[in-house]
């Protein structure tokens, strides 16, 4: 064990470990990405991350800086949980619930709970936390923070930060802070401040009173954006003004979340689930244009490909047989709605009645399981490999909802154009659009390809107004279309705030910042699989 595993173990309640296999395990995530840590720091509370911090960051004062990357289930998809510094795992310890307001449904957790344990817990009191992504079942609390991760729901809901009431958050030298809303004459308190907190909220505040006009360009007119720091939303049209916008979102980048006051929904399963087939995108556009205009948002509208289902009725001829129709349609949509609604699922039934070649709907528990099958059932091509062939996750964009149809027809030219079948899924009411090309990361041809398709999508989703980061974060896959996606003065105001809250690059450093396209090719895997998520089943 090296030194610095000596003297952190000497001085935190947690364990510090730097064997070989547990760095091999943690040198992957979910992405394409490879990069082992020097050792890996199982914290059990707020004290030891401060503790850590703070060494870490009296290293850097001497020029020998160990970065710092919070990591929950290792599920993210951008490179974000892994690095070339100390892992700090929060699934063995941080993993509580604190305490729960029934009445009000607010909760406090720590980092490390999964999502799939707090929504049991919540759903035990009559509420849920709607804006959860589909790996919910294992994925943690912190990492869909670090994230701002959203779902099937978020086109209701919005995304985590959307429930995110306050963080309890270790900045770069240790120091504790607590992000809330703040009135006028709260925040004049924080902006005496002598610490390094006061530093903070002084900089952030003069940042968007100097740069007000600038901060307003980074509105997109996409439903998510992920991508770069949400200064948006810090600072509301009353004065009040919060941090958390900034820190969830972040990726780790400027702080490390220990504590989460997160705020929920009541929870009413009576929901109806509707089938749609659709023959063509401009019927598609059209229905979800006329769906997205009514009085009561739905729930969700996800969908699948007809690619992506005859691939996957090929792989598992009986997993959707006599659930989807015949013949395959070019889209099957799914809708959910709140059955209380009766005049908005009666536009929506009359909508569907328009556009689509057939639709089907079911408030039956038992039966909307087939439905909720057929969104899962994109999970099965995607853990299919095929030899050293894998799926593998590059994209996660988004467009504005108006131009869903040439984001589709975008993409199937460019897949067709670099001979790359096409399987198409995702939330289709945000214009949120996954695929996973299928390719073998040890022969240098695909290796090409993953950065030609990368660039290609990124300019595709750019021309057409929308966000290279949608779901998730920018994690490093994505840091090098930073610049280009919002512009060099708006790319330096990020570049400025990150090293306010973290001037020696402590904070996960290459996440959103620092990782070139020369820097990714260095690092990406020969062997991409999903091993460490077969305990579940890897969700997309």
């Amino acid at each position: 064990m090296s030194k610095v595993a000596h003297y952190l173990q000497e001085h935190l309640s947690g364990e510090v470990i730097s064997s070989s296999d547990a760095r091999r395990y943690f040198a992957t995530d979910g992405s394409i990405l490879q990069l082992a840590p020097s050792l890996v720091v199982y914290p059990r509370n707020e004290n030891d991350i401060r503790k850590t911090a703070r060494f870490s960051w009296q290293l850097a004062e001497r020029g020998r800086a160990i970065p710092l990357i919070p990591r929950g289930a290792g599920s993210d998809k951008t490179g974000a949980a892994i690095g070339s510094g100390m892992i700090l795992s929060f699934t063995a310890y941080m993993n509580n619930i604190l305490e729960l307001n029934s009445k009000s449904g607010d909760v406090i957790v720590e980092p490390g709970i999964s999502l799939g344990k707090l929504q049991q817990t919540l759903n035990t009191h009559g509420r849920f936390l709607p804006s959860v992504p589909p790996s919910y079942e294992y994925e943690t609390v912190g990492g869909s923070l670090g994230n701002n991760a959203s779902g099937d729901k978020s086109l209701k809901y919005g995304s985590m930060l959307n429930y995110a009431k306050s963080l309890r958050v270790v900045l770069s030298n240790g120091e504790v802070i607590v992000t809330k809303r703040l009135s006028k004459r709260e925040l004049s308190k924080k902006l005496g401040l002598s610490t390094f907190e006061g530093e903070i909220y002084r900089y952030v505040d003069a940042t968007l009173e100097e740069h007000h006009d600038l901060v307003k360009h980074l509105e997109r007119g996409t439903t998510k954006n992920n991508a770069g720091y949400n200064l948006l939303d810090v600072e509301n049209k009353d004065g009040s003004f919060d941090l958390t916008p900034l820190i969830v979102g972040s990726q780790g980048t400027l702080g490390i979340i220990t504590e989460a006051i997160l705020s929920s929904e009541p929870f009413d399963p009576k929901t109806t689930l509707i089938m749609a087939g659709f023959d063509s995108i401009e019927h598609l556009q059209k229905a979800i244009e006329e769906l997205r205009k009514l009085s009561e948002l739905p729930n969700s509208i996800e969908f699948l490909d007809q690619y992506a289902l005859n691939q996957i009725s090929a792989l598992n001829p009986n997993h959707l047989k006599g659930i989807i129709p015949h013949p395959t349609p070019a889209f099957l949509v799914l809708i959910e709605m709140n059955s209380a609604n009766k005049k908005s699922l009666k536009k929506a039934d009359k909508i569907l009645s328009e556009y689509a070649v057939n639709h089907e709907s079911s408030e039956d528990l038992e039966e909307q399981q087939k439905y909720i099958q057929v969104r899962h059932a994109i999970n099965i091509l995607n853990a299919h490999n095929e030899g050293l062939i894998h799926p593998v996750p590059l994209f996660d964009g988004a467009v504005p909802p108006e131009r869903l149809r040439e984001y589709l027809e975008g993409i199937y030219k460019m897949l067709s154009n670099s001979s790359t079948k096409p399987a198409l899924w995702g939330h289709l009411g945000d214009a949120n659009i996954f695929f996973q090309p299928k390719l073998n990361l040890g022969q240098v041809g695909d290796r090409q390809k993953v950065f030609r398709l990368i660039d290609e999508h990124t300019k595709l989703v750019l021309s057409l107004g929308g966000t290279i980061s949608a779901s998730a974060g920018d994690g490093r896959l994505k840091t090098p279309y930073l610049e280009m996606m919002y512009g060099s003065e708006l790319y330096t105001l990020f570049k400025k705030l990150k090293n306010i809250f973290d001037p020696y690059s402590i904070l996960n450093p290459g996440v959103k910042f620092g990782t070139g396209a020369e820097e990714l090719k260095a690092i990406i895997r020969s062997d991409f699989s999903l091993n460490h998520l077969y305990n579940n089943i890897p969700r997309s």
